[in-house]
């Protein structure tokens, strides 16, 4: 539905030259105007495209292994980093046994990985400790999305895929 002013009784009374860009004079003499549409665009480190890999990443190793993967991007707050990032697991409640959570904050040069009780076995310390360091290689390069996705790919290979299946 179009939304104008009647601005005048006969559209020949206005010359097009006159409007602003989009406008138009309908027959009845309404001026109509077209304006713009701008999505909101993501507000935080990430672009939409990016924001897309990683969620892929997270779907396809969340889904191959069955255990749920999330990251976590910010301050951890805390002297006790490791403390922090799991606080943040324990908010996964009951999920949070079948569950790694990856944490990285950039400001303090930390990247934390806490796995639930039924995952530990499934991604050992050595497993985590070589995600850790690829993702830490890609981090220094200034490459975030790679350095998440190449963690997440290394993890979700290390515990193999979804016993459910």
């Amino acid at each position: 539905m179009a939304t104008g002013e009647l601005v005048h009784d006969r559209a020949s009374d206005v010359d097009p030259a006159d409007l602003p860009s989009g406008a138009a004079v309908t027959t009845s003499g309404r001026i109509s105007r077209a304006q713009e549409y701008a999505p909101d665009t993501p507000k935080g480190p990430f672009s939409t495209q990016q924001l897309s890999r990683i969620d892929e990443a997270l779907a396809l190793a969340t889904r191959d292994t069955g255990i749920e993967f999330s990251i976590y991007l910010g301050p951890l707050g805390s002297e006790d980093t490791r403390a922090a990032a799991e606080q943040l697991h324990d908010r996964l409640g009951e999920q949070g046994d079948d569950a790694v959570l990856i944490a990285v904050s950039p400001g303090e040069r930390v990247v934390e990985v806490v796995t639930g009780a039924n995952t530990t076995q499934r991604v050992p310390d050595r497993a985590v400790k070589l995600a850790v360091m690829s993702m830490v290689a890609s981090f220094k390069e200034g490459d975030l999305i790679g350095g998440f996705v190449s963690g997440l790919r290394m993890l979700a290979d290390q515990a193999g895929s979804n016993p459910a299946h």
